[in-house]
This record gives structure tokens, C-alpha cells and sequence, in this order.
């Protein structure tokens, strides 16, 4: 089901609009259509009223047989009027309140013509719909057309007929043909409603896309400064919701940078300023005689100056400025490789030779040299791959070692996160080897990834956008 419903608020919020529209739309037409059927029929009731009015006045002074001669003459298929000695309305009852009320008033108005009676019936159309053949293929100018069409509406209609009664007994029958319900919507209205239901729509997405806009400017800029905290700010334009979206979003990425660059700054003058009691420590060291002792207490040393090392390094990675440029990939990772015996290629694929990526040089060798150098350590050897697909390029690092437990794939990215726990720095390390290399990875709108691979050891894989 959740497939089937939109996920964006933007879509969410058009389909309400559309929805609204055709609720609105139909109910418009559904009102008029009713209000319309309404008005007809009070306009047929008093199209009957005044034409028995008219005739009434016509016939009620002249002989039966001179009623009957002018009924003949005025008589025709669409309006029947006779006058004979029977009605043809045969009930005295009326078929609803409205015929009622309406037999009343033929009574009240007409009595003083000497009509007695007065009976009203609703009839359906008795005769099959005109399909317009007749005036099809004639040479017929616009408002004939429309006349001939109208009389062949009322020829179809249903039809009042009506039965009055004259003083003498003799009654006057006629009918009265329904105004025709002409439809709500025809060929002629419907673009027009087409074209109004679209502009509608148009208007609602524009209108849309510029309310949804500081979200969208919002949602890009956080994934920058996830991916790069140096990125450049955003261009404060555009209407004010926006412009105060923007303002907002370099506000929080110069006060995440700043708190970022002050932290990085004190660590990496922290671990910088311990070298020098370490330095006095060493040569003290130096004057001591061998023994077991000293020899202890110099791997201690070696151990927490390559620690300072570590973290000088992990620190100044983000306050550190280099540009970014464009890098031959292929390049930089055989001259990786080069420096180590256990590293070897899987492939030499020449597609994959000259592939040009856009990142700080220093810092993707350091990537780079992170991931191998990383594979070596845990996994004795290491084979690289390297290959293209669309606009991604991808390094493929597959060791030789134990692997990683699924469930700490994610955790060994963590700062100081080691797996192997021995105090020994050449098996254990520090655990920032893979932290710093995500980063710069991310910097450059890469990954990297880690997996078990199905025929053993680790695969870790660096993927890079291409270079346009």
C-alpha cells in the first residue's frame, strides 16, 4: 500500500488539489443541473398556465363546432390541441401537489371564461428521438440549424397535457411539451473545462514548486555539509522564504565549521605540544643504560608518538585547505600499489586506464593509502580491481585475511574503533585509518564500503563520481 501513495509532500499536496478540483467541479455541475431542472419546471407550469389562459379567451364566447374548427387550425405534432365532448385527462386526481396546486389556479384564474374543471397529467415522450438526420446534408445557415434542432428537443421531450372544462360540458384538451434539458457538458463546453481544470493544475504546481522550494534548497545543502563542511554557501536569492532558508542553512554550516575547526585545532596542538616533553623523555632515555626497563619504556614512547602522529593527522584532515582537482585515478592508485610487495591488480582492464575523478589529490591518496594499507595489515594480501560503470568508478579491495564479523561492518568506521584488541600498534592500530578514509571519500561525493567476501576476506570497495 505504501508503494501506491505518494512519498513527497509536493505530490501529497497536488493530489489534494486535484482531488478538491473534481469534488468542486462536480458538485458545481451537480447544483446547476438540479437548480436548472428546477427553473424548467416552474417555467413549463407557467408556459401551461398562459397558453390555456390564451385559449380560453380564444374559444369561450364561440359555438362548439367553431371551437372545434379553431382547435383544428392550431393543432400540430408538437403542440395537440382538440376540443371534444370527453377529456384527456380521465383522472380527476392529480399525480402530485405541484399538478394539484396548478389545477387550482387554471380554475381561480379561468372562471370567469366558464371553465368548471380543470385536470393537469405529466406524459412521457411517446415518440423516438430526432437523430438529426433530417437536417443533416441540407444547406442550412447557423440559427436554422440550431431552431430545427430545438424543435426536434421539444418533439422528444416529455409533455404536460391538460383538460379544461367550458360551461357547456365541452372540453379542451392540449399539450404542453417540457422545456428540453439541454446537457451540462457538451463537445462545445468541455475544453473549456479541460482547459481551466489545466491551468488550475499548472498554477498549483508552480505555485508548488516555489513553496516547496526552501525544503528542496534545504535537503541538497544538508547532504553538502554532511559530505563536505567546506563547501561554499549557498546563494542567498530568490523570495524571502527562500533567502531565509538560505541565511539559516550558512548560518548553521559557519557555526558547525567553526566549532568543527576549534575542536580539530586544540587536538592537533594538544598532540602537538606533547612531542616536545616526548622529545626530552627519548634523549633522557638516551642516557640510561640498556636494560630491560629502558627498552620498555622506549617501545612506550614509540607507541605514543605515533598515537600524536594519528591524531594530528585525523584533526587537521578537515582544517587543512587543498582545492580540488581533477585526478587521474588509475595513476594514483598504481603509485600506491607500488609501494607495497603483498598488493597486486586482478584486472587490466584499459577502459579503466585514464578514468579522471575530481577530488584533493593529498587527501584521496591518503584514502587511498588508508584502504590498502589496511587490507595489508589485516589481510596479509591484498588484490585491487578497478572498474567503470555509467558515471561511478569503483576500487575494489579484496584481502586475504579472516574478515569481519555482518554486525560490525558499520561500527569499525567509528573513530577509534579497533577489532583487534591487543595493546600491540603494528596488529592493532589506532582505528582511524578507515574513519579518515570515509570521510575524504564523502568529501568527494564517494563511499566507501565494506562486505565479506563469499570466497573469504574483506572486500572494501571506494566508489567515485566521475569527473564531467
Amino acid at each position: 500500500m505504501r508503494r501506491v501513495l505518494p512519498q513527497t509532500l509536493p505530490v501529497w499536496v497536488l493530489l489534494i488539489v486535484i482531488a478538491g478540483l473534481l469534488i468542486s467541479q462536480i458538485t458545481t455541475l451537480y447544483i446547476v443541473s438540479r437548480d436548472r431542472a428546477a427553473a424548467n419546471g416552474v417555467v413549463d407550469l407557467y408556459r401551461l398556465n398562459d397558453r390555456a389562459f390564451s385559449l380560453v379567451q380564444l374559444m369561450h364566447a364561440a359555438s362548439p363546432e367553431a371551437r372545434k374548427a379553431t382547435a383544428s387550425g392550431l393543432s400540430n405534432a408538437t403542440y395537440a390541441l382538440t376540443v371534444s365532448d370527453t377529456p384527456a385527462v380521465a383522472s380527476s386526481i392529480a399525480g402530485d401537489d405541484e399538478l394539484a396546486e396548478l389545477e387550482d389556479i387554471l380554475v381561480g384564474r379561468l372562471s370567469k371564461f366558464g371553465i368548471t374543471d380543470a385536470r393537469v397529467r405529466r406524459d412521457p415522450a411517446t415518440r423516438e428521438a430526432d437523430d438529426g438526420g433530417a437536417i443533416e446534408g441540407r444547406d442550412v445557415g447557423e440559427v436554422e440549424r440550431d431552431l430545427l434542432v430545438l424543435a426536434a428537443d421539444f418533439a422528444q421531450s416529455d409533455k404536460l397535457t391538460a383538460s379544461l372544462r367550458f360551461a357547456d360540458g365541452q372540453w379542451l384538451n392540449f399539450t404542453e411539451p417540457n422545456t428540453p434539458m439541454g446537457p451540462i457538458l457538451s463537445f462545445d463546453s468541455l475544453p473549456l473545462y479541460a482547459l481551466i481544470a489545466g491551468l488550475v493544475v499548472a498554477m498549483s504546481i508552480w505555485s508548488l514548486r516555489r513553496l516547496t522550494a526552501p525544503y528542496r534548497m534545504m535537503e541538497t545543502a544538508v547532504k553538502r555539509i554532511g559530505n563536505d563542511l567546506k563547501s561554499p554557501p549557498i546563494i542567498e536569492t530568490g523570495s524571502r522564504e527562500i533567502r531565509t532558508a538560505a541565511k539559516a542553512v550558512n548560518a548553521m554550516q559557519a557555526r558547525l565549521r567553526d566549532y568543527v575547526e576549534d575542536r580539530e585545532h586544540l587536538a592537533a596542538a594538544l598532540a602537538h605540544d606533547l612531542r616536545t616533553p616526548l622529545t626530552r623523555m627519548r634523549l633522557r632515555l638516551e642516557l640510561l643504560r640498556k636494560s630491560a626497563v629502558r627498552a620498555a619504556l622506549t617501545h612506550d614512547l614509540a607507541d605514543i608518538e605515533e598515537i600524536a602522529s594519528s591524531v594530528i593527522d585525523f584533526a587537521t584532515f578537515e582544517v587543512t585547505e587543498e582545492k580540488s582537482e581533477r585526478i587521474d585515478f588509475w595513476s594514483l592508485v598504481e603509485s600506491v600499489a607500488d609501494g607495497y610487495e603483498e598488493v597486486s591488480f586482478d584486472n587490466d582492464d584499459t577502459r579503466s586506464r585514464g578514468v579522471i575523478c575530481l577530488a584533493r589529490p593529498v587527501a584521496l591518496r591518503r584514502c587511498v593509502t588508508n584502504l590498502v594499507q589496511n587490507a595489508v595489515t589485516y589481510g596479509k594480501r591484498a588484490h585491487l580491481s578497478l572498474h567503470r560503470s555509467g558515471k561511478t568508478i569503483t576500487l575494489a579491495i579484496h584481502d586475504e585475511g579472516p574478515g569481519i564479523p555482518q554486525a560490525e561492518l558499520d561500527a569499525v568506521f567509528g573513530s577509534f574503533v579497533r577489532l583487534e584488541q591487543s595493546r600491540n600498534r603494528q596488529t592493532g592500530g589506532l582505528g582511524l585509518g578507515l574513519t579518515i578514509a570515509r570521510n575524504i571519500a564523502r568529501s568527494a561525493g564517494g563511499e566507501v564500503s565494506l562486505s565479506n567476501h563469499p570466497g573469504g576476506g574483506l572486500l572494501t570497495e571506494l566508489s567515485l563520481p566521475l569527473a564531467t
